[in-house]
């Protein structure tokens, strides 16, 4: 593998799009809803869907836009954060808008977006609105980006509404309860607007339909026990889920993992709630569910002779969630991690489950986290490495080097965020919205 340099993660069409905004989180919709104001409220042109959650919100977002796409609805799908190209986020008919385009919308934006001094979240949210109405979208799905009541993303007002989970996340910003996350989430419910959760806990559950009783929102509960069939490969997931309208419908997503099967029910049970004229066929579910692109998230792919999965767990349910994966599936031997966390992120509970399945782990330093985000593997490596050998390489392309030897013809598992997956995926010479390599279907 040739050694890049010259900041090979640095994404220069971003820097070209907002080169001076603020990266911290800004709290409130007032900028985000003035900047659309000066630009003719782009985001009234379409009609939107919107997703908010913990884990598995833009596997959701992804799966809803690949299925309205698959009904012949011109579609933008609206997700966050990127791998390795800002141009991920924003997706029309599944392809992201061509970079001159990008540019030129981003140029058009600007000035509301510096009058009013947006952050780059909300730079990039107004960007997308904005330039899904310029590109004729006909359905936005929009992924919540932190939170939901302040997120950027709350201006819109949506045809359905969704939570896919509370889970302990982002407590810094959120609250550090479940309840007050699930609290902050619920902000998206709108009164009148049909609201979908497969929210498991009895508890945040019932928090969850009280806030929508309080605004009028109905509720549809997906349960995971009615959902059948389920069975995980490497290159699928396979469910039957029931419908009202549809009846027993079933599935297979490309999206590897138990949890994508409530994903999938989440996302049709969203689109059951569409009114008649937006909604879907049977034969658009089942075509959509199948064809949705979302990488990096329990990605499978073999490069020279290795499996490498690919997974942005960032938080101890995502975790959770990737070892049951790992467990479900027969991966080559010997099964080593690449660890790069960010420091405000609870490793502490991340990494025992994840590292009790490996033969090895290399605990790295995410190359495009923030400077103030950063973690320390040190300190991590001497609470795990009675777990299993443990190595801490801070240079993130030496420890891909290194963890690509030692697993030879096994398998690299490389997680614990975005800014570590897509720094792999940058050096590995892949392309994220591409299938190259994957498990043949």
């Amino acid at each position: 593998m040739e050694r890049l340099t010259d900041a090979p993660f640095a994404d220069a069409l971003a820097e070209r799009l907002f080169p001076v905004l603020a990266t911290g989180v800004q709290w409130g919709l007032g900028r985000t809803e003035r900047a659309l104001a000066q630009l003719g409220d782009p985001h009234r042109a379409y009609a939107t869907l919107h997703v908010g959650g913990t884990n598995g919100k833009g596997s959701v977002t992804s799966t809803v836009g690949s299925v309205m796409q698959a009904a012949g609805r011109r579609t933008g799908v609206y997700t966050s954060p990127h791998l390795c190209s800002i141009r991920e986020r924003m997706l029309i008919n599944g392809d992201p808008i061509h970079d001159e385009r990008l540019v030129a919308y981003a140029d058009e934006a600007t000035g509301p977006i510096m009058d009013h001094g947006l952050s780059f979240f909300e730079a990039v949210t107004v960007l997308a609105m904005y330039a899904f109405a310029r590109e004729g979208v006909e359905m936005g799905v929009m992924e919540v980006g932190l939170g939901g009541r302040l997120d950027s993303t709350n201006v819109i007002h949506p045809e359905v509404t969704a939570i896919t989970n509370v889970a302990m996340d982002h407590a810094d910003y959120l609250g550090n309860t479940l309840e007050a996350i699930a609290s902050e989430k619920a902000g998206i419910l709108k009164k009148g607007v049909p609201f979908v959760t497969a929210e498991s806990s009895p508890a945040i559950l019932a928090l969850l339909r009280e806030r929508a009783s309080s605004v009028g929102a109905p509720v549809t509960h997906v349960d995971e026990a009615t959902i059948s069939e389920i069975s995980v490969t490497r290159d699928a997931t396979h469910l039957t889920v029931p419908t009202e309208c549809w009846g027993d419908l079933p599935l297979t997503t490309p999206l590897v993992g138990h949890h994508q099967a409530i994903n999938a029910a989440l996302a049709v049970a969203m689109l059951e709630r569409l009114s008649g004229a937006w909604r879907p066929s049977r034969a658009d579910i089942v075509d959509g569910v199948a064809s949705v692109v979302h990488p990096g998230r329990d990605e499978i792919r073999v490069i020279d002779g290795a499996t490498f999965v690919f997974d942005v767990a960032h938080n101890t349910a995502g975790v959770v969630s990737l070892v049951d994966t790992i467990d479900r599936l027969e991966l080559p031997r010997p099964l080593v991690a690449l660890v790069g966390v960010l420091g405000d992120k609870d490793w502490r509970s991340m990494l025992p489950p994840l590292l009790s399945r490996t033969d090895a782990a290399y605990l790295t330093r995410p190359p495009t986290a923030p400077l103030d985000r950063q973690w320390d593997p040190v300190a991590a490596a001497d609470l795990v490495d009675s777990i299993t050998r443990v190595r801490v390489v801070p240079d993130f392309q030496d420890a891909l080097e290194r963890a690509q030897r030692r697993a030879g013809v096994g398998t690299v598992v490389v997680t614990g965020s975005a800014h570590s997956v897509g720094p792999a995926m940058i050096l590995l010479g892949l392309d994220p919205l591409a299938g190259q390599g994957r498990f043949p279907l």
